[in-house]
């Protein structure tokens, strides 16, 4: 490692912003990192350690043949510090990567305070500082002040506050044998899949969704939470089902205006799925924000005619979360379009998750240095789960921006069928993501 008189700002010591320090340090670049811990915490944080994990120790699956699993081994070609210290930690969990939260966190913030190249500042930042190539990975949780700065810098209307995100379901595994492509009225391509109900299914459904559990809130959701049930557009579907039988099918519901081929009549209720993407390879339930538990989710949307076997992508979420709506104001570099030397990295781009969150600091810190040293930034190849997600960022789908985990419906299609099922396929796109990479790092880090 040698010093050269470049320097990097890095605002917060979370997985993406201990990542990315990291990252630029191992390059030869000065950095300071501003975490405003322990002065001031959230009400999620409880450790003034860096890279804590709040909600779970679970960094999920390990197995090549899911995308949390393909995007561990990407992280390790790159020299990930989140993946270090999340292997030096871990704990027995089966097929899944858990750790002990306080020697992951511990082994992160030796290496990042003990970095001869990384000073840290226990200071809270309030206004995204100028004039220096900086990285902002202040969290989903961004203090008031900062998180007001970040909206003026992108406009009115950039920065969310609050995530209500509806299901989304793998293509692959839905039953086209019930499934049918229909726009209501015939109006469009057949834009939207939709699942039909009759009478008794609608009322099964009915019955195990205002009997279903919902997930506990944060405290600090708990009042914002309050604010979403008078708003209509981001009402819990469990809340709506609840003010009568009758008012799902008036409402996301409605089978007005579509025809089931099967009977050739109108379906008494019906749930629509819209493409997540241009290649549609995943699909929204339209209409479905929910915040009820993960398993309640999976076995009360299960019910849905021609959802039976579906693999969700991602499950419906309702809390508080700071994001950007980050296509066209960030690069696949996860630079700022407008100053691009200015990079956010995290949750608050649109990646969702731990290890996706690291995965970001670590392309934005790569690229951080590299335009500290005068150097062009890299994009990295879509066939990786880690440039999937940098694409996604950058251009979003086909439908309102939502916070995405790591998965391979955004990842690039094989451009080929592969026999032996979606295993296999993912096994295939495995092997072809870590081909790139391989190759991708040798030409370019």
């Amino acid at each position: 490692m040698t010093m050269n008189d470049k320097k990097v700002t890095v605002v917060g010591a979370g997985l993406a912003g201990a990542e990315a320090a990291y990252q630029i340090a191992k390059r030869g670049v000065s950095v300071t990192l501003y975490e405003m811990k322990p002065k001031k915490r959230t009400p999620a944080h409880s450790s003034d350690k860096f890279g804590e994990l709040v909600c779970s120790n679970s960094l999920r699956s390990l197995q090549i043949t899911n995308a949390a699993g393909m995007l561990k081994d990407e992280l390790r070609r790159l020299d990930s510090l989140i993946m270090a210290a999340a292997d030096a930690s871990a704990v027995p969990a089966g097929a899944a990567l858990a750790v002990n939260r306080e020697e992951f966190s511990s082994f992160i913030t030796d290496k990042i305070k003990n970095h001869p190249l990384i000073t840290v500042i226990e200071e809270e930042v309030e206004r995204i500082p100028k004039d220096c190539v900086c990285v902002i990975a202040s969290g989903p949780l961004t203090s008031d002040a900062l998180a007001s700065d970040i909206s003026d810098f992108f406009g009115d209307k950039r920065l969310y506050f609050f995530d209500a995100a509806a299901p989304i379901v793998d293509a692959q595994s839905l039953n086209y044998n019930i499934v049918f492509a229909q726009s209501r009225y015939d109006k469009g391509d057949a834009d939207y899949l939709n699942c039909p109900m009759d009478k008794d299914q609608y009322l099964a459904f009915y019955e195990a969704l205002i009997g279903a559990e919902e997930a506990a809130l944060h405290g600090f959701d708990r009042e914002e939470q309050k604010d979403l049930t008078v708003f209509e557009g981001c009402m819990p579907v469990e809340v709506m089902a609840k003010r009568g039988v009758d008012t799902l099918r008036f409402g996301p519901m409605k089978p007005v205006g579509l025809t089931d081929p099967k009977t050739g009549r109108e379906p008494y209720a019906c749930v629509q799925l819209r493409a997540e993407n241009k290649e549609k390879t995943m699909y929204n339930l339209v209409g479905f924000q929910t915040h009820l538990k993960i398993g309640e989710q999976k076995r009360v949307f299960g019910m849905i005619p021609g959802l039976e076997n579906a693999e969700f992508l991602r499950y419906g979420v309702m809390h508080r979360n700071t994001y950007i709506n980050s296509p066209g104001l960030i690069q696949p570099t996860y630079a700022t379009v407008v100053r691009p030397e200015l990079f956010f990295a995290g949750q608050m781009t649109g990646v969702e998750g731990y290890i996706e969150s690291a995965a970001s600091g670590l392309l934005a810190g790569i690229n951080a240095a590299k335009t500290a040293l005068s150097e062009a930034p890299l994009i990295f190849p879509e066939s990786t789960v880690i440039g999937s997600m940098a694409a996604y960022v950058s251009r979003g789908g086909t439908g309102k921006f939502q916070p995405m985990n790591a998965n391979f419906g955004i990842i690039e299609p094989l451009g080929f069928k592969v026999k032996g099922g979606k295993s296999a396929r993912n096994e295939a796109l495995y092997r072809k993501g870590m081909e790139a990479l391989d190759k991708f790092i040798g030409e370019n880090l």
